[in-house]
């Protein structure tokens, strides 16, 4: 005697998401398909990465590369950073991610300000100063590059605290 089949053969078993946290909607086809994945989310990050890109590129040409020093790469970095960390908390406190909040996440965080940063420059403007022969600059960059966002992300948090008390 065989055992009885689990599944009906009406039923189409749907593949679960890996990460238990992340929403599914269903496709046009019935498929489920991560929120992150919809024409609308990534139409949003687009359009926020397009704006950022050119106001990255406009605020870096702006401040330019006085010196050796990239100036102009480490300011958009470090205010995206905090500009980040405003957003994103001042999005957690104000409830969960859905709805609006996940408009403007996506929007702001992702595509804004996920254009408006760059690593790619980083990248480039740090091995240009290891090739031009100034490892400590270089070196130097790098890590105030890192600590320093790092500041300035702690300190929008703080600041989108403050401002949502």
């Amino acid at each position: 005697m065989s055992s009885p089949d689990p599944m009906p053969h009406d039923r189409v078993e749907r593949p679960l998401p890996l990460d238990a946290d992340i929403e599914v909607d269903e496709s046009p086809t019935g498929t489920p398909l991560a929120i992150h994945l919809s024409p609308r989310s990534l139409a949003l990050v687009a359009v926020g990465g397009a704006a950022g890109s050119v106001a990255r590129h406009l605020s870096s040409d702006a401040l330019g590369t006085p010196g050796q020093f990239p100036v102009g790469t480490f300011t958009v970095n470090v205010l995206g950073a905090f500009a980040l960390g405003v957003v994103l908390e001042w999005l957690a406190r104000d409830g969960h991610d859905a709805g609006c909040r996940r408009t403007l996440r996506l929007l702001l965080g992702t595509g804004f300000l996920g254009g408006f940063t760059t690593y790619s420059a980083f990248a480039v403007d740090t091995d240009t100063l290891i090739r031009d022969s100034h490892v400590w600059l270089a070196g130097a960059y790098t890590l105030a590059t890192v600590v320093v966002g790092l500041a300035a992300t702690i300190a929008g948090i703080a600041a989108a605290r403050r401002a949502t008390r």
